[in-house]
């Protein structure tokens, strides 16, 4: 019964740190280092429509919003349940902490996630009016995936398939539809540019449970980088990140990308910095820096990507 108390005695409490400091509280729930893996996608598709299409602003903006908002709300449906899970507490390491740390209730994280998920909802509605209302399904499935990642019996974040999911449905999907909106049409050239930033948002989740490692193990979880353990599991990072890479070669090689795709490879260094983190660290403090490395990797990756479409059109 105490212990029931102590998790939930403050479900209706919200208390913050007082004066100028209290917009981090919000700012530190929307998780902004995990925000690029929303906003690089949005920009590789309708970059890559340069070829295609004239850019239509509106719909760019509004795919951008849309896509951001899925993501804030899968940031903040993670840390509701986390929280609820037990996986959350006091001593955590890492950007999480809102409701164990800073004391906002559980009942308002989760009415902002739904805040969120509603405002992409109608963002969706309105590109579906411009383009197709097969967007708007697919839009509703990608929230579904959000909330179903950490929420549901069976949440995704606890099974090995988290770094699959989190690539398709951030990576593929989003890359896709901003270029389908655009133009209208889907080409083997946007399925295949879209496969190096689908992965690379994989290796951010990679990250992230690999150093929660232990704490995942203590609480039953079985994620791939526990079924790896560490030692395997930073190996299979390191494998996912020059398999971008050499993904990269592979379409300069085939056409589909030019030379200009080769400023990509100026983020090499932060992904060796990730790589070499990760290796003989023992603790989630010493792990963060690795974790940092691995989602500026994707934002430099994607940006630099982003640059050689438009260079190249």
């Amino acid at each position: 019964m105490m212990n029931i108390q102590a998790k939930f005695g403050y479900l209706y409490k919200f208390t913050v740190t007082p004066g100028g400091e209290r917009w981090l509280v919000w700012w530190r729930l929307l998780r902004p280092h995990t925000l690029t893996a929303s906003f690089i996608p949005v920009a590789i598709g309708t970059a890559m429509a340069l070829s295609v299409h004239t850019i239509n602003i509106l719909l760019f903006l509004s795919m951008l919003l849309a896509s951001t908002f899925i993501q804030a709300a899968t940031n903040i449906f993670n840390e509701y349940y986390d929280f609820i899970d037990g996986l959350d507490h006091a001593h955590s390491v890492g950007i999480a902490g809102t409701i164990v740390r800073d004391k906002v209730a559980p009942k308002t994280i989760l009415v902002i996630a739904y805040v969120f998920s509603a405002l992409a909802i109608l963002l969706g509605i309105y590109i579906s009016m411009h383009t197709s209302w097969w967007i708007f399904f697919i839009g509703l499935i990608c929230i579904m995936v959000g909330y179903l990642y950490s929420g549901g019996p069976y949440p995704i974040a606890a099974t090995p398939f988290g770094e699959l999911v989190a690539g398709a449905f951030m990576g593929l999907f989003i890359i896709l539809i901003s270029f389908f909106i655009q133009t209208g049409t889907i080409t083997l050239g946007s399925l295949l540019i879209s496969g190096p930033t689908s992965i690379l948002i994989g290796t951010i989740l990679m990250a992230n449970n690999i150093r929660d490692l232990a704490d995942d193990k203590a609480h039953g979880r079985k994620t791939l980088a526990i079924l790896l353990g560490h030692k395997g599991a930073v190996s299979f990072l390191t494998g996912m990140l020059a398999s971008a890479y050499l993904w990269l070669l592979g379409l300069v090689s085939c056409g589909f990308l030019s030379y200009w795709a080769f400023l990509v490879f100026a983020s090499l260094p932060r992904a060796l910095q990730a790589t070499r983190s990760f290796q003989d660290q023992t603790t989630a403090e010493q792990m963060m820096p690795a974790m940092k490395a691995t989602a500026q990797t994707n934002t430099i990756f994607g940006l630099l990507l982003v640059l050689a479409l438009v260079l190249q059109y």
